[in-house]
């Protein structure tokens, strides 16, 4: 009897331990990666059909979606399962999104998706309803994207030279026109 009650209470010390880390809603690092598989999803689907697309992101609703885009039209996609905007779960939001040098708190942002596999240097910030912090940051040029729990330093203006610049630029057939010119900085 005494050896089945010692079993009962460490049984129970276990389940106090474990049952409050297991949780089935979406937190802050599971809603990261997703939204990193999207960006390297929408990434490989702007190559490979060798059309530009765009990412939007509302703020105040939490949802995104995905748009094609065809000369200078948007369109919805074709695949069903993108035809619907997707939510962020209830416990995370996006407070801050860096598109370039523009900062964005609230409303809709889009980032762009080239056909050579470019992506627009983005920065995002999901928080949590603890205040935990999840920075997503995008290197253009690498197409890397970093995942990190704390603020990230935006991405240093590189030199990239006139050789490569070229093969950066979007695709001029694909619809996508040519890329400002202080996009990129010149060497000196």
């Amino acid at each position: 009897m005494l050896e089945m009650l010692i079993v009962l209470f460490l049984l129970t010390v276990v389940v106090v331990v474990v049952l409050p880390r297991i949780s089935l809603d979406e937190d802050l690092s599971s809603t990261g990666r997703k939204l990193v598989g999207v960006l390297r999803t929408f990434q490989g689907l702007a190559t490979t059909r060798q059309q530009p697309l765009k990412l939007y992101l509302d703020l105040d609703q939490g949802t995104y979606w995905m748009m094609t885009v065809e000369g200078k039209e948007e369109r919805l996609p074709l695949d069903p399962a993108w035809k619907l905007p997707r939510s962020l779960p209830e416990s995370v939001r996006l407070t801050e999104v860096s598109v370039g040098q523009d900062k964005h708190f609230s409303g809709r942002v889009d980032i762009s998706f080239f056909a050579n596999g470019r992506i627009e240097p983005v920065t995002m910030y999901l928080m949590d309803t603890n205040n935990n912090l999840l920075g997503l940051a995008v290197d253009s040029l690498t197409g890397g994207i970093r995942v990190s729990d704390e603020r990230l330093d935006p991405p240093l203006n590189r030199i990239i030279p006139d050789r490569v610049r070229l093969l950066l630029k979007p695709n001029q057939q694909a619809g996508a026109g040519a890329l400002p010119s202080g996009l990129f900085p010149t060497q000196q």
